[in-house]
C-alpha cells in the first residue's frame, strides 16, 4: 500500500479568514503578502511556525497568518518569543514589531535578545511614526518632523536602528523595503536561513500619518541615485546607469564616477566584516542634504555564533551528567537558613 504524499503548501495556505484591518494603501499589506509567499518555500509545516507581536499597527500580523501566533503586550514580544524558543527550540519563531514598539518601550528587551542570539527572526517595520495611536513622533522620526505630539517639530535625535542593533552584537542585520517585493522576499529567506537572531528593518510607508517618508528610496525617479543595494562579494555600485560607486578612503566612504576610476578601487561588500558593516550602518545621511551618500539595502552583517537555546541545552545536559537529574523537593527545602 502506497503512502500518500503530503500536499505541498502554497501562499494561500497561510491566509486566514480574518479581515485585514489596515488602512487602505498601508505598506503592511505588501509585507504580509511577501511573508505569505515566502513561507511555503521554507519547507516547514504551519504548526512549526509561530508569529509573536507586540502592540502597534504591524502587531496585528499574527491574526493574518495561518500559523500559530500571539498578539502580546507593548514592547515585550521579544521576551515572550525568548521564552518560547528556550522551551521549544525546534519551532520557527518570527517577531513582528514596529519602530515604536521595539525601539521605545521595547528597546531594552530588543538589545538583550540580540546579544543573547536566540534563533528567531525579527521583522522591524519602520515607518518613522506612531501609526496606531494616530501620528505621534517615534524614536526614528527625523529631527524637525511635525507630528501630533511635536507641533513645532521634533527636537529628538533619532535612532539609527541598524547601528543600534550592530552595537548590541546582533549576528544578522539587514534592511529592505515594502515597495521592492523581490528584494524583500530574498532578505526574508536569508533571515530564516541564519542560525541566530536575524533582524530585518523594513521601510514601511504609513500613508495616513507619514506618507512619502521613504519616497526618495522607493520611487523610480529617485531610487537609483539614492540607494545602493549591497551583495556579498560584489562592489558597491549605484546610479541611473550604474555609473557611480563607493570606495573607502581609509575608513571614510567616498562616491566616485566609475568611468574615471579603476574597478579595483571600489568597496567590495563582505557581510562577515563587522568593521565595514559598522561603516555601512552609518551611511544614514539626510537624503535632502547636498552630496549625501546613498542609503544601503541588503544584508549588512552575518556572523556564526552559538545560539542561546543551544548553549542552554548544553549547560543543562552537562549539569545532569555531572550532578544527576536533581531533586525538586530537596531544592525547595534548601540548605541555607536565615533567622530574622
Amino acid at each position: 500500500m502506497s503512502v500518500a504524499t503530503e500536499q505541498k503548501l502554497t501562499a494561500k495556505d497561510f491566509i486566514t479568514d480574518q479581515e485585514v484591518r489596515w488602512c487602505p494603501g498601508c505598506g503592511d499589506y505588501s509585507i504580509l503578502k511577501q511573508v505569505q509567499t515566502v513561507m511555503p518555500e521554507l519547507g516547514l509545516k504551519r504548526e512549526e511556525i509561530v508569529f509573536v507581536s507586540g502592540i502597534g499597527c504591524s502587531s496585528r500580523f499574527p491574526y493574518y497568518m495561518e500559523t500559530y501566533g500571539m498578539h502580546s503586550i507593548h514592547g515585550r514580544a521579544t521576551a515572550i518569543a525568548s521564552g518560547l524558543k528556550a522551551t521549544r527550540p525546534e519551532l520557527s519563531v518570527w517577531i513582528v514589531t514596529g519602530d515604536g514598539d521595539s525601539l521605545s518601550i521595547g528597546g531594552n528587551h530588543l538589545i538583550h535578545l540580540l546579544r543573547r542570539n536566540f534563533d528567531v527572526n525579527i521583522l522591524l517595520f519602520n515607518n518613522e511614526i506612531y501609526g496606531l495611536t494616530k501620528g505621534q513622533y517615534s524614536p526614528t522620526s527625523p529631527e524637525g518632523q511635525v507630528t501630533k505630539s511635536t507641533p513645532l517639530g521634533s527636537i529628538d535625535h533619532p535612532f539609527n536602528p541598524l547601528a543600534l542593533c550592530l552595537g548590541a552584537d546582533s549576528t544578522f542585520i539587514a534592511r529592505t523595503m515594502d515597495r521592492d517585493p523581490l528584494h524583500l522576499r530574498t532578505i526574508l529567506k536569508r533571515a530564516h536561513q541564519h542560525k541566530g537572531t536575524s533582524l530585518v528593518e523594513i521601510y514601511q510607508n504609513c500613508n495616513v500619518f507619514n506618507d512619502g517618508s521613504f519616497e526618495i528610496f522607493t520611487e523610480k525617479a529617485t531610487k537609483k541615485l539614492n540607494t545602493v543595494f549591497i551583495e556579498n562579494g560584489k562592489p558597491l555600485i549605484f546610479g541611473e546607469n550604474n555609473d557611480k560607486g563607493i570606495k573607502l578612503d581609509g575608513l571614510t566612504p567616498v562616491v566616485i564616477d566609475i568611468k574615471d576610476s579603476s574597478a579595483n578601487d571600489l568597496w567590495i561588500h563582505d557581510e562577515k566584516d563587522r568593521t565595514k558593516a559598522s561603516i555601512l550602518t552609518r551611511l544614514f545621511d539626510n537624503p535632502e542634504k547636498e552630496n549625501h551618500l546613498p542609503r544601503p539595502f541588503g544584508i549588512f552583517y552575518s556572523e556564526d555564533r552559538i545560539t542561546y537555546e543551544n548553549a542552554l541545552i548544553a549547560q543543562i545536559e552537562d549539569a545532569i551528567k555531572s550532578k544527576g537529574k536533581g531533586d525538586l523537593d530537596a531544592l525547595l527545602k534548601g540548605k541555607n537558613i536565615w533567622e530574622i
